[in-house]
């Protein structure tokens, strides 16, 4: 699956070393390497395209940041995730001045962005900020549900986009019922790619096993994303001592996740968010890497899965949202209260604010009784709400 020789440990720590921060904390080296070592590649399901194994997640202040483009293309990682939304469409800007200065730089990219409501509005206003005649892969941003892929004219979108030569691959992100999104999109062979909610937290789901089974048995690619099954900001004590055996082994705890996704070879690429160098570079060792991780440090994930699992939206909304008669979005508030205490680098608050008035209202005074019962997770949704309605009003 990759076409680039596995990297030998030895290799590696010298690779991670040259990085400056590596799957051993080490010291920066005090002299560049001759050349950057590449990210592993593989194959894009059935497209014929080959891409780095680890993506680059766009959704930060790309305008700012210009460098971590540059580091991530220097090491070979050519999938680049943005989204009209990100950053109030700052991201795909901040890429823009990027091509704009570095115009060979978009031949190299695997360039992929996400859109809703006019598809061909939101994907013509993508490319002028972009700066850049077509994207690679176009997502319908976010679905819940396979209904939403099924309608005639998202189909007609997608082959009209292809005709204009607009976009190469037609897909669909979710964060919700990522299982029957990718079972209900499996025998739909106009798909050509999604993305989804997939970590060291629920790979394990018969579901989500027989989904991916069906999905790459016909060919769909699959992008990994929010691998890191949440930031923990702070864990307690007892939580972190779970994880010892991988940082004993000399990886962070996000190095193990983000490996134990990868060593899925049904998953195409993990897309994940370098909002600084220092992720950016840890998350570039982890891929070059190619030791596999052991039975100590896999138990001790999944120990850690299953301690913190009530810290952990799974993102099940068919469960709590039918309940509560869809009185409120309990996956996309859940979603906003997390990039709020652990992605300090996202505005929360102002993605928040985009949600209806009358649904924010009546956050803190809804009836989460029901929801709560059915919840796999054991979340205590009622008390979730409310801190969403105190802290991101």
């Amino acid at each position: 699956m990759n076409n680039h020789p596995p990297v030998s440990r030895r290799r590696f720590l010298q690779a991670s070393s040259t990085l400056g921060l590596g799957a051993l904390i080490l010291r920066p080296a005090l002299r560049a390497a001759e050349e950057p070592t590449k990210m592993p590649r593989r194959k894009f399901g059935a497209t014929g395209v080959e891409v780095s194994s680890i993506g680059l997640g766009c959704m930060f202040d790309i305008t700012n940041n210009q460098v971590i483009l540059r580091e991530t293309l220097k090491h070979g990682v050519n999938y680049w995730d943005t989204a009209a939304g990100y950053e109030r469409f700052g991201s795909e800007t901040g890429i823009g001045m990027f091509f704009e200065r570095n115009p060979s730089a978009r031949d190299e990219v695997f360039l992929v962005t996400k859109g809703r409501g006019d598809l061909m509005e939101s994907l013509d206003g993508s490319l002028g900020r972009l700066k850049t005649d077509h994207v690679d892969l176009f997502f319908v941003h976010g679905i819940s549900a396979i209904s939403a892929m099924q309608k005639p004219e998202v189909r007609a979108f997608a082959e009209a986009a292809k005709r204009a030569g607009k976009i190469r691959f037609m897909g669909f992100s979710t964060h919700s019922n990522t299982a029957e999104c990718l079972s209900g999109a499996a025998p739909l062979d106009w798909i050509d790619a999604a993305m989804f909610t997939y970590s060291y937290r629920d790979m394990e789901r018969p579901e989500m096993r027989a989904a991916l089974d069906a999905c790459s048995k016909r060919g769909m690619a699959l992008t990994a994303m929010k691998t890191m099954g949440g930031r923990q900001a702070s864990e307690k004590p007892e939580h972190a001592k779970l994880l010892e055996p991988i940082t004993a082994k000399g990886f962070t705890p996000g190095q193990a996740k983000l490996k134990i996704v990868l060593e899925n070879p049904q998953i195409a690429c993990a897309c994940v968010q370098m909002p600084n160098l220092k992720f950016c570079r840890e998350n570039i060792a982890a891929g070059l890497d190619r030791t596999s991780l052991g039975a100590a440090e896999k138990l001790a994930l999944a120990r850690h899965a299953d301690a913190t699992c009530h810290g952990y939206c799974a993102g099940c909304s068919r469960l709590c949202e039918s309940a509560i008669a869809h009185a409120v979005p309990v996956r996309e508030v859940m979603r906003h209260l997390m990039y709020h205490h652990c992605y300090a680098e996202l505005d929360a608050r102002a993605m928040f604010s985009e949600m209806p008035a009358e649904v924010r209202a009546r956050l803190a005074d809804a009836d989460y009784s029901a929801a709560e019962r059915v919840c796999p997770q054991r979340l205590p949704i009622s008390q979730l709400m409310r801190e969403a309605a105190a802290v991101l009003a």
